[in-house]
């Protein structure tokens, strides 16, 4: 079964992106996560990765059309990536050096009691303190 690659949700007020470059190309394997391509807007350029591992099937959209939102960008087909499982299961499989243990804060004292008649003093704002 193909998975389909569409245009991300880009903002409130950006209604289209130009296909910027794409970063594989068609029969190409593909891992989960990785950019694909690459959407130039008015505001911001972002990369579009792949949802799922697999194979590039189909490009749709070419470098320098204009897509909207939601269109379909390709295709990827099951089999080929390396599937997320395996590279978190690696990743757990060999841990790292234990982070090192936070140093113990000093205990925290009482307040010290005021006095009722005491009058509190006045906080100045950062640009009268004298430096």
């Amino acid at each position: 079964m193909a998975t389909e690659i569409r245009v991300p949700t880009l903002g409130e007020s950006v209604s289209e992106a130009t296909i910027g470059k794409w970063f594989k190309k068609a029969g190409d394997a593909v891992n989960a996560d990785e950019p694909l391509v690459e959407l130039e807007t008015d505001k911001v350029t972002l990369e579009v990765n792949a949802p799922a591992a697999g194979v590039l099937a189909e490009i749709t959209a070419k470098d320098g059309e204009t897509v909207t939102p939601g269109a379909l960008l390709g295709q990827i087909s099951e089999g080929g990536g390396a599937p997320v499982s395996s590279v978190k299961s690696d990743a757990k499989a060999k841990p790292s050096q234990p982070a090192p243990a936070p140093a113990s804060a000093p205990p925290l004292q009482p307040m010290a009691a005021r006095k009722p008649n005491q009058r509190r003093r006045k906080c100045r704002p950062h640009h009268q303190l004298r430096k």
